[in-house]
């Protein structure tokens, strides 16, 4: 989806990689990060096992391809009325003499011809 706004990607919200001004930044950002990894594993809380946990207790998606009971209409019969299918329908042919022709003029565009002149003209027209 190339041209268009970030929130319409399809392939997730990951952030990018962090960049820092400077090394000093940097470091402190580690030590945040270190510090509140600490107090999450000293009030037990430890994000990755949360979710580990979560999704192996989460049930197998299941599919079933056939149509709930109370959307079955059985008891309604089709209608036959003994009519048969429908004819063909006669091919539709020009039996006209205004137009002389069907030319291509720019990337498979069908452009009617009324006259010779207009036959040259598209035949002389650069691409």
């Amino acid at each position: 989806m190339h041209l268009h706004h970030p929130s319409l990607s399809l392939n997730g919200k990951k952030k990018g990689k962090v960049k820092f001004r400077n090394a000093d930044e940097a470091r402190k950002a580690r030590d945040l990060d270190a510090s509140w990894n600490e107090i999450q594993k000293k009030w037990g809380v430890e994000a990755e096992e949360k979710k580990r946990s979560r999704a192996m207790k989460a049930e197998p998606l299941t599919y079933k391809l056939n149509s709930p009971a109370e959307r079955s209409t059985k008891h309604i019969l089709s209608l036959n009325s003994g009519a048969g299918v429908a004819t063909l329908a006669p091919a539709k042919v020009y039996t006209g003499d205004k137009i002389k022709g069907i030319g291509t003029m720019h990337k498979s565009n069908a452009v009617p011809i009324f006259s010779d002149e207009e036959a040259v003209a598209i035949a002389n027209m650069r691409r």
